[in-house]
């Protein structure tokens, strides 16, 4: 099937220091009549596959829409002239655009990515409890599941039946990460798979908020 997407990058006059909670914060605020920035409907939070997405993504405040999503971008990504990310204030001086029909679907040929941001794919109990108290192989394995788990899950929130079977292998190392204040258990690197995902959406927990980033790698 084809998406809708629609990618903004924002540069300042001076370096931007924040981060992709910071940046949703801005955004949620500033339009908060649009529920789709903020993952709320009348108090009640959006369980689906979130259709916008904030991230840093070397150092460069990046918003992604996704069909409704993008939509919403296309309304509001030139009505302010300033953002604040915690308690500082950048001037938008140049604003990259990036909107485009890409492929999302099974493929019958495989494709490696690599996680620009990190993979929050288990639970800190899930991750002490369970991860941390298995073989290597068994490890892999797990990843694997939840990655194919996260695809079909992303596939459904988005409309799209998956026609056959998922198969991927993964490439990954433990790192850490923090959200809201807390130390959080993620991965790295890249994982092949017979799928086309479009550059910049995010898998896993928390995409929202930045996590799970993949890009597509170079031939």
């Amino acid at each position: 099937m084809l998406l809708k997407t629609f990618i903004l990058t924002l540069i300042s006059t001076q370096p931007i220091r924040g981060s992709s909670s910071h940046l949703r914060g801005f955004f949620a605020t500033k339009f908060n009549d649009y529920s789709l920035l903020h993952q709320h409907n009348t108090d009640k939070f959006i369980y689906n596959y979130p259709l916008v997405q904030y991230k840093m993504i070397n150092k460069t405040p990046t918003v992604i829409g996704i069909n409704d999503g993008a939509d919403v971008l296309t309304e509001i990504y030139d009505k302010y002239d300033e953002i604040r990310l915690k308690n500082n204030v950048y001037e938008i001086v140049e604003r990259g655009i990036s909107y485009k029909n890409e492929e999302f679907c099974l493929s019958d040929k495989f494709h490696t990515y690599s996680f620009e941001t990190p993979w929050f794919a288990l639970n800190q109990e899930n991750f002490t409890d369970r991860y941390k108290k298995i073989g290597s192989t068994e490890q892999k394995e797990l990843l694997r599941k939840t990655l194919v788990g996260n695809i079909l899950s992303m596939s459904k929130s988005l409309g799209y039946t998956v026609p056959g079977q998922i198969k991927c292998e993964t490439n990954l190392h433990p790192s850490s990460g923090r959200m809201k204040g807390v130390e959080i258990a993620t991965f790295k690197g890249e994982f092949m798979v017979n799928f086309l995902i479009p550059d910049s959406f995010g898998l896993g927990k928390s995409v929202s908020r930045g996590f799970g980033t993949v890009k597509r790698c170079s031939l």
